[in-house]
């Protein structure tokens, strides 16, 4: 019975045999020399050479009119118009705010301070609603 490390080293020498194998191989059998161009020698390769065009003379016909009016609907989507300027894309998120006010006082009991009313937010950052997010109900 062989021990594990003769396994490995014999494992290790079949690989390396099998990889220096797949390196033998000359250029010529693999691209022969000749007067064939690069497109020859892929039309050959891939099948002939009238189903490739075939298929791409099926890739190449004209549009249809739904096609083109879809195209055009989706290229307004994303264009910049004066009406999509005016509606915004990302509106703000109602903050509800604490109003208070601050009465008349002295300051330190000589300076008088006149009233004056403050904004407390109740959320420290402003938050915006994602396109296509309702809004009217909050």
């Amino acid at each position: 019975m062989m021990n594990t490390t003769a396994r490995y080293c014999l494992a290790a020498v079949m690989l390396s045999g099998m990889w220096l194998a797949g390196c033998s191989s000359s250029k010529e059998a693999i691209l022969p020399a000749g007067d064939s161009t690069m497109l020859d020698l892929w039309q050959h390769r891939s099948g002939s050479a009238q189903q490739g065009t075939q298929a791409r003379e099926a890739l190449r016909r004209p549009l249809t009119g739904p096609e083109r009016q879809g195209d055009r609907t989706q290229a307004e989507s994303y264009s910049r118009t004066q009406e999509s300027e005016l509606s915004q894309q990302f509106p703000r998120l109602p903050n509800p705010d604490m109003v208070m006010y601050v009465f008349p006082h002295l300051a330190d009991g000589s300076a008088p301070v006149p009233g004056y009313s403050t904004v407390f937010p109740f959320y420290t950052h402003t938050q915006y609603a994602l396109p296509g997010e309702r809004t009217e109900a909050l």
